[in-house]
């Protein structure tokens, strides 16, 4: 493996990289019997990454990173290019949309944190920073008076520069004031404390460049270490595990449904600035993203729903109110009393004796009486009678009088005289 870890080096691969392509390197002898992979072909290699999927239930892009840790040792290490490596399967990753807090969920967890912890948070959720980038932040990095911060070495080996939250500038200010007194004191114990990693062999260049004040990590560790190659007392800057289990903990006790994390604020960042009107343009260049594509999957995580789409029932008003069921019943309906009509005589039956006329008006003959009553609205008074369905009362009396079709002719003069 120190001929995989060398090769790695040689094309400047991050540290995590090489870590992780070594694993799975050794994953893939392990699983074939310590065989050497020259002697190992398309198929065991379409067989270990079938066993990662289907025995292991790994997900496409740790099945992808395992792919591409195979195809660097066939190809930069064994040099060998055959045909079968560019006809491997790659799984396809799902989209994953990231988890978002909004400004109060961010402001419950940041009072949650205490100490170093909640002030790195808090530059995680100011400045969209990951959480190694800030970490690895050093003195000559954060420019207070320019309100600048300047990311090295990112992700993807690029520099790149963000904004410095300006409510944050009196705690950084205190705070870098504590870390100079810090390094004074370690200088103060003699030649060999002070000192701090530099990077690559910038050691080699600038010699005394590991005890000046600009290289110190600005959030540096309690304690030291001795480096053993040089013998020199080194301070490495604040552990990110540390962070990661305080605000975990500061999660849990805001009770917020979410599985929240440090990268949680870098999302946050990122969807506030675009709630506030900020351009695609300008949140690629503040995150880093080589790509804009990258920067758009947080448009589907606006306060606005997916895509930006206003529901239709915010459009029905005020729904505070309990909605009734049609299925309970509608309250009872108190009957009407409708006015009760005297029977009308017929021929078989005895004519009721009619009222005690006054001396002024006479008694009505028996026609008259019958047309007089007030028929009930929607009844048929006498439905055998056709002349009263196309004539009015004087037709039907007509009808009643001449019978037959000059009935007829006679109430439909009727009706045309009623209209």
């Amino acid at each position: 493996m120190d001929c995989v870890s060398a090769e790695l080096r040689t094309h400047h691969y991050s540290p995590r990289t090489e870590d992780a392509y070594s694993h799975w390197i050794r994953r893939f002898i392990r699983f074939h019997r310590m065989r050497h992979p020259r002697d190992l072909g398309a198929a065991e290699v379409t067989q270990f990454l079938t066993h990662l999927a289907v025995d292991g239930h790994c997900a496409a892009a740790t099945q992808n990173q395992a792919l591409a840790a195979l195809l660097f040792l066939y190809r930069r290490v064994l040099h060998i290019d055959l045909p079968w490596l560019d006809g491997l399967v790659r799984a396809t990753p799902r989209e994953h949309l990231p988890v978002v807090l909004d400004r109060a969920e961010v402001a419950a967890v940041l009072a949650h944190l205490t100490g170093l912890p909640r002030l790195l948070s808090s530059l995680l959720y100011g400045a969209g920073l990951r959480l190694l980038e800030a970490c690895h932040l050093r003195m000559k990095d954060i420019d207070i008076a320019r309100s600048c911060i300047t990311v090295r070495a990112g992700k993807g080996d690029k520099d790149r520069q963000t904004v410095l939250p300006a409510p944050l500038r009196q705690a950084l200010l205190q705070h870098r004031s504590e870390v100079e007194r810090q390094h004074a004191a370690d200088l103060q114990r003699g030649p060999d404390w002070g000192w701090v990693e530099l990077p690559h062999a910038l050691g080699r260049k600038l010699p005394n460049a590991g005890r000046d004040l600009a290289w110190q990590w600005f959030f540096p560790a309690t304690r030291t270490y001795l480096h053993a190659e040089t013998g020199q007392r080194r301070r490495h800057h604040f552990h990110e595990s540390a962070v990661q289990k305080a605000v975990h903990l500061a999660v849990v006790r805001s009770r917020i449904p979410k599985r929240a994390s440090c990268h949680t604020f870098r999302h946050s960042f990122a969807t506030h600035l675009l709630e506030d009107g900020y351009d695609l343009r300008t949140i690629q260049k503040l995150l880093g993203h080589a790509d804009v594509r990258t920067t758009m999957i947080y448009t589907h995580v606006l306060n606005r729903g997916p895509h930006g789409v206003r529901s239709p029932l915010e459009a029905l008003g005020d729904l505070s109110q309990p909605p009734v069921s049609p299925l309970v019943p509608s309250p009872p309906v108190s009957p009407v009393s409708l006015p009760v009509s005297p029977p009308v005589p017929t021929d078989s039956s005895p004519a009721p004796a009619p009222a005690p006329a006054s001396a002024s008006a006479p008694a009505p003959e028996a026609d008259d009486a019958v047309a007089s009553v007030d028929p009930v609205e929607g009844v048929d008074p006498d439905p055998f009678d056709d002349a009263s369905d196309s004539g009015g009362d004087s037709g039907a009396d007509g009808g009643r009088e001449r019978g037959g079709h000059a009935g007829g002719e006679v109430g439909g003069g009727g009706d045309d005289d009623a209209c």
